[in-house]
């Protein structure tokens, strides 16, 4: 049976009647008595003690750990694909931006650049501007996802040198991810403990690519392309959110860079690839209360069920999506028009499509 902390009235009571038990013929429960005041004075105490020791029974097992002692169970467990231990940091985004202005301008390292959402750069690397558009190496100042920029956004110089055009294209602005949540750190750690490292089997593989900043899920088939062979695919939900979390090349060039350090040297053949993304889509009728909120409340859980439940190559079974759309928040009857979908092969992740909504 779980263990409850007594409440107060329920310690006060047992230091009563221990009270009358040691000491024959006293009565602890008189009011305004001294053994009644000091009674409840010493039980007030133990109902501390064990609200204590209850709060600390929940920080030593990560599973129900708070922020601060999760960190030090990451810090114990994990290791980073940059060497770090624990939660994973935010990283900062870096890329290149063409520059225009007259031959011969020098643009020195640290000119500082913002983009229209107010997000700060610099230049890495002194560089000359030639008759051209002239690429520069830039960074962002601050880490976190809100750093990274499309292709062909524009971007200006603070203060530009003289002789430099003032606004800038990103040529490319990628890289920044905002640090990990708790529930990715304890997911992480809860996957290290039940699946310790196995000399490279498919868990560790999982494990090394949920090592590098950005990643959220990843899955690894160890036949799939023959005997001696791991296939590794994975997914950065939160920094690739615009993508259906669907990694880019860069993203997966880094995945396989770090792999090929931590992999046993005797497989034979490494494949990091991103998924396929397979949408799923489908039908909702006689939806009851239709709303706008009930409408976005749907998706959310809908996304949610993906997230947990999907990976290469599954089967999407109409019950789930029944299950997530009965969870919505206003929704009281639907009918699905559904049938059950597997994705056509192993790399193909199923994702959530169009959601059509129809009348009774």
């Amino acid at each position: 049976m779980p263990w409850a902390t007594p409440t107060l009235r329920q310690v006060r009571g047992f230091v009563r009647d221990s009270i009358h038990a040691s000491l024959p013929g006293s009565d602890a429960n008189v009011p305004n008595s001294i053994l009644r005041v000091l009674a409840d004075a010493m039980g007030a105490l133990c109902h501390l003690t064990l609200q204590y020791l209850d709060w600390l029974s929940k920080m030593l097992l990560p599973d129900t750990a708070e922020t601060l002692w999760l960190d030090r169970h990451g810090k114990i467990w994990l290791v980073n694909s940059d060497g770090t231990t624990g939660r994973k940091q935010a990283t900062l985004a870096s890329g290149q931006v063409t520059a225009t202005g007259q031959n011969g301008t020098i643009v020195p390292t640290g000119t500082t650049l913002s983009s229209p959402d107010g997000v700060e750069y610099e230049t890495t690397a002194q560089v000359i501007i030639s008759g051209l558009p002239t690429p520069i190496p830039v960074r962002a100042i601050d880490p976190g996802a809100a750093s990274n920029m499309v292709t062909g956004s524009p971007m200006a110089f603070d203060t530009p040198p003289v002789g430099l055009d003032r606004t800038v294209l990103v040529l490319s602005m990628i890289g920044g991810a905002d640090i990990e949540t708790d529930d990715e750190l304890r997911a992480r750690v809860l996957q290290r403990i039940q699946q310790p490292p196995m000399g490279g089997d498919e868990s560790d593989y999982e494990a090394w690519a949920l090592a590098v900043p950005g990643v959220t899920r990843a899955w690894a088939n160890a036949l799939e392309e023959g005997m001696g062979t791991c296939t590794v695919r994975f997914c950065m939900d939160d920094l690739r959110a615009e993508n259906n979390g669907i990694p880019y090349a860069e993203d997966v060039v880094a995945v396989q860079n770090y792999i090929d350090v931590k992999r046993p040297v005797a497989v034979k053949d490494i494949f990091v690839v991103a998924p396929i993304p397979f949408p799923i889509s489908f039908k909702i009728t006689q939806l009851v209360d239709d709303t706008t909120a009930t409408r976005a409340s749907i998706e959310t859980m809908c996304k949610e069920m993906f997230f947990e439940k999907s990976f290469p190559g599954c089967t999407i079974y109409r019950s789930w999506l029944e299950v997530a759309i009965a969870n919505a928040i206003g929704e009281q009857h639907h009918e699905l028009e559904y049938t059950t979908t597997t994705a056509p092969t192993p790399g193909h992740l199923p994702i959530l499509g169009s959601i059509i909504y129809a009348g009774g």
